[in-house]
This record gives structure tokens, C-alpha cells and sequence, in this order.
């Protein structure tokens, strides 16, 4: 049994990466707002209250589903300063990626939930952001996993002054149950409330004037002062030019449903293609969480993060051969390198091209750097929102006064920039969020995905599968003890890599760890439930009932509310 119910209304449903965020979303809805009104809402107010893994200045990928079927993907992921020199981290950083400013791409963010409320949303923008102004500024309890990461990057937080005053007040770590005060954050996003309402009674001007005070007006003058006073490249140009593109979708047929992701400039289409190898390779009649069926499963991810890596890079500037790799006849020869009998052990070659070096690293566990929470929304009028904020806190300086930390996702740009991701000026990095939306065959609607870098798709997958292939429902599906690989170069920066090795939470029985070992996975042991898991959450409709279901994960403060 689940530790807790599926939750189910009638009218609307909202699944969040903490408590408050989403109930910041109800209220909206409840108050008559959309499921974009809403889900910005929760977007916004994860930066703030999960300041540690999302920043209200960072990325912010988003997947609408408009009740006429419509689809569109907005692409919230700021690219490299202009004037960046391309070879700069190869010449002068050891082909490394240090950390500070020099890691900063245009934030995104902002843009991205002010252009989904231009587009589709009904409510002002300072509607919208209220419940985060007032998290910010009235303050929240702090949770443990809050407590936890930021003592566990405590002393990274310790190098920039601005960054102490908020994380480490009074001088140490916050405790659980103390009181988490942003006071010049919530200022910042006051102000730019303040510019919405000023603009008078047009919603659509209103959000414009918003829109300039973070990119033209005082704010990105502040920002841009202390970026190029750290030594960084990021313009007041480069602020006011900034766009978040509206991106094709990747859209394919499973089982007569339609899975939908972000395109190649995330990691969205390596759900697809992991989910068509599982489907060619088989899983009818194996047992959930068995050691064939984990296998099976594990490979088929090891193969479609390899071909992340190989190919997965800034559509703009690199041809991304999307349809050649999700094509029947492609599946169907990647799968059949997979072995029931032997795990590949080390990231597999691509097909038809001569495999890179890639440097194994001598460490236990890989490096965790902490980002990302989500979000998702289904309205009553069938409208659904998908949504992946993130961008941490700890390897980047928080401008002094703004409580703010420009996006640091630089750090999943390669620094050599010949590779598919490399690093050039005006290119965007190659992200790990990536929300997620399924079509069911019975016209019901799945908004679903996770926080987790690498261990997203992973996770997303072992969901997708608990709840379509077992029939599980939401909260079972995504309570179950999930594994990960790390057999791939990791997407952030120093990009380590484990060959073989494969993370499983100890909930699976040791007799299917042992038989995973003996097949080649090199198991390392995660506790019973850990938030490194991912934290998955997803909303299930059902047009049979007229039911809405919604989950939330427990490894992280993640809750679902529904009506």
C-alpha cells in the first residue's frame, strides 16, 4: 500500500515540488484561473521555496496542452552571452567550467512564465506571483531536505557574501522547523508586480511592463553591473533580446497513446526513444521490478542516454537527427544489442560511428548537484501544464540586493565546443529538465516528470511504465523503488562517468540485486527511499468517470491537492 492516496477531484488538479507551491496553485484555480495561471503560480513559487535546487532567474522548460488538443513547448532555457569567447574555458580553464559567473546564460525563467501567461493564461501577472512574493518576504518553515542541502553545500554557499546572507542567516545552517526569510527576493518580485499594475488595466501590458523591469529596466542593469564586476559576459543586449522560443514538440505513438516531450535541446526525446526500445525489446509477462524486467528496462536507457550524449545538442546549431533515431528500423537495431544474459557495462557505441574516449572516474557515487523541482496542472476545462523549473543556487553568486542568481546552466554545456553540446556564444546549453505529457488512447490527458538530472528520464520511465504497462495507480506508480544509471558522462560539469554502474534503492530485494550483479550492473545500495531518486509527480484524467487523479512523491516535500 502506498503511504499515501491517490488524490481525486472533479474540477481541477495540481501536483507540486513542494506543499505551498502547490497550493499556491489551487488558489488560482479555485479563484478561477486557468491551469497555465495556475501552474505559473507554482512555478514561480518553487524558486522561492526551494531556493536551493530552483531559482526564480534560472530555466523553466514548459509543455501546454490547450483544450482544443492544441500542444506547444516553451522553450525556457536562456542561451550563452554573446560575446562569450567560444574557445574560453578550453584555453584558459583547462577544458573546465569553473564555478561563478562565468557559468551564466541569459535567465530564462521569467520570460517563460510571462510568455505562457501572454499566450494562454487569463489572470496579471501580479495575480499570479502573489503567493510568491509573500513566501518570499513573510518566510516559510524550513523542511529537511532544505536543511540537508544546504549544509551539504555549505561551504560553497560561503564564498560569495550575497549568498551567506541569505543561506547561511546568523552565520550557520538553517534547522528544520526555522523560519526561511527572502526578503530582498520577495522585494524583487514585489517590484515587478508592482510595474504589471502601474501599467493600467490591460493584462497584456501588464505583463509587458513586468517583462521590462527583469530585462531592460532596473533589474537587468543590477544584474548585468555585478555579473561584469565578477569578471562575466552577460550584456544588458543579450537581456533585452532574449525570447523563449516556442519549440516543435517530439510527438509518438505507444500503444496507442501519445507520448509528448520537449525537443533535443533537453533530454525530453531520450524518454521516447528509451520507451520504443523497451516496447521492441519486451516486457509482456515479466514481473514488476524483477531482475529480467529491471534489465531490460536499465539497458534500454543506457542505450537512449547514450545517444544523448552522441547526438543531443542546440537544434539552432547543430542538426539533431531526431526522426533517424526514433525510427522503427533505428529502434529496432540499437535493441538488439541488448543481452538478457550481460549488462553493456559501459556506455554503449553509437550506431555506425566510431565511440569517443570517455574517461571512467575513480569515485564511489557520482557528484550530486542539486537542481530542479515541477510541476503540472489540469483544469476543468481540460487544459493540462507540464513545467520543469530549476537551476541551484550553490555554484553561482546571488546578486547583492536581488536575491537573485542569474541561471547557472552553463554547467551542462561541454566546454570543448566541438562537442553536440559544446559551448558557443548564443548557444543554449543541452538541459536535463524535461516535462512530460501523455495522450491517453481514451482521450484522458497525463502531465507528468520529475527533478533529478540524469535520474529524470530514468524515473519518468519506470512511472510511465508502473502506471500504463502494470496499472498501477498514480501514487503507487510512483511511491515504487525506482534504480538509476550513472553508466554515461554525467550532464553537468565535471561530467563524471561510472561504467556499469547502476543505483537501486534497497526496497528491491536483494536476491534481484545479486542477480543484477551477476549480469555485470555494478550495484551501489541507495537507502529505502532517497530523494536522489527523483521526485516524481504526474496527474492522471479519466473520461470514463470524470475523475481526475494526482499524485505526489514522497522522497522530496512534493504534495497533490485536487477538487
Amino acid at each position: 500500500m502506498p503511504h499515501r492516496p491517490t488524490i481525486h477531484g472533479t474540477r481541477h488538479a495540481v501536483s507540486a515540488g513542494h506543499y505551498l507551491a502547490a497550493s499556491a496553485a489551487f488558489s488560482i484555480l479555485e479563484a478561477g484561473g486557468n491551469a497555465i495561471d495556475a501552474g505559473c503560480a507554482a512555478g514561480i513559487a518553487l524558486g522561492v521555496l526551494q531556493p536551493d535546487l530552483v531559482n526564480v532567474a534560472g530555466v523553466a522548460p514548459i509543455i501546454i496542452r490547450l483544450a482544443d488538443g492544441t500542444i506547444e513547448s516553451i522553450a525556457g532555457l536562456g542561451w550563452w552571452p554573446k560575446q562569450l569567447p567560444a574557445d574560453l574555458f578550453m584555453r584558459e580553464h583547462g577544458g573546465t567550467i569553473p564555478d561563478g559567473v562565468l557559468r551564466t546564460v541569459v535567465p530564462a525563467a521569467p520570460d517563460a512564465w510571462i510568455t505562457a501567461l501572454r499566450r494562454h493564461g487569463t489572470m496579471r501577472f501580479a495575480d499570479v506571483i502573489a503567493p510568491a512574493i509573500r513566501f518570499a518576504g513573510e518566510g516559510f518553515a524550513v523542511y529537511p531536505l532544505l536543511a540537508r542541502s544546504i549544509a551539504s553545500h555549505e561551504q560553497e554557499y560561503r564564498r560569495w557574501q550575497s549568498n551567506t546572507a541569505i543561506f547561511l542567516p546568523n552565520g550557520g545552517v538553517p534547522k528544520a522547523g526555522e523560519k526561511f526569510v527572502q526578503s530582498d527576493l520577495s522585494c524583487t518580485l514585489q517590484y515587478m508586480a508592482d510595474q504589471d499594475r502601474a501599467a493600467g488595466p490591460d493584462r497584456i501590458g501588464g505583463l509587458n511592463a513586468a517583462h521590462d523591469a527583469f530585462y531592460r529596466g532596473d533589474i537587468a542593469r543590477e544584474i548585468v553591473r555585478f555579473q561584469q564586476s565578477e569578471g562575466g559576459y552577460l550584456s544588458l543586449d543579450d537581456l533585452a533580446t532574449y525570447q523563449s522560443p516556442i519549440e516543435p514538440v517530439v510527438r509518438r505513438r505507444w500503444r496507442g497513446h501519445e507520448l509528448v516531450t520537449c525537443g533535443p535541446w533537453c533530454q525530453g526525446p531520450a524518454l521516447q526513444e528509451a520507451l520504443a526500445l523497451v516496447e521492441h525489446v519486451g516486457i509482456a509477462g515479466l514481473a514488476h521490478n524483477s531482475a529480467d524486467y529491471l534489465h531490460r528496462v536499465v539497458e534500454c536507457l543506457n542505450l537512449a542516454l547514450a545517444d544523448r550524449e552522441y547526438f543531443f545538442g542546440d537544434p539552432a546549431f547543430i542538426d539533431v537527427p531526431i526522426d533517424h533515431l526514433l525510427d522503427p528500423a533505428t529502434i529496432a537495431r540499437r535493441a538488439a544489442a541488448v543481452r538478457d544474459d550481460r549488462a553493456f557495462g559501459e556506455m554503449p557505441a553509437p550506431l555506425d560511428r566510431t565511440n569517443l574516449a570517455h574517461t571512467a572516474t575513480a569515485a564511489d557515487l557520482p557528484k550530486v548537484e542539486a537542481d530542479t523541482s515541477y510541476c503540472c496542472v489540469v483544469d476543468r476545462w481540460g487544459n493540462a501544464f507540464s513545467a520543469t523549473p530549476s537551476d541551484g543556487s550553490g555554484n553561482v553568486p546571488v546578486v547583492p540586493g536581488l536575491g537573485i542568481t542569474p541561471s547557472g546552466r552553463g554547467s551542462q554545456s561541454r566546454p570543448d565546443p566541438k562537442h553536440p553540446a559544446g559551448v558557443a556564444p548564443g548557444k543554449r546549453p543541452r538541459l536535463t529538465p524535461n516535462p512530460a505529457l501523455l495522450l491517453k488512447d481514451d482521450g484522458g490527458i497525463m502531465p507528468f516528470g520529475t527533478p533529478g538530472g540524469d535520474v529524470q528520464t530514468q524515473a519518468m520511465l519506470q512511472v510511465l511504465l508502473n502506471i500504463m504497462h502494470f496499472g498501477m495507480d498514480p501514487q503507487s506508480a510512483i511511491e515504487a523503488p525506482r534504480v538509476a544509471s550513472y553508466s554515461f558522462p554525467s550532464s553537468f560539469a565535471p561530467f563524471e562517468y561510472f561504467p556499469g554502474r547502476l543505483a537501486v534503492e534497497e526496497r528491491i530485494d536483494r536476491s534481484t540485486r545479486d542477480e543484477l550483479a551477476t549480469r555485470g550492473h555494478k550495484i551501489r545500495e541507495w537507502p529505502e527511499w532517497t530523494w536522489l531518486a527523483g521526485c516524481v509527480e504526474a496527474i492522471v484524467t479519466d473520461p470514463a468517470t470524470g475523475l481526475i487523479g494526482a499524485g505526489a512523491d514522497p522522497r522530496r516535500p512534493a504534495y497533490a491537492i485536487a477538487m
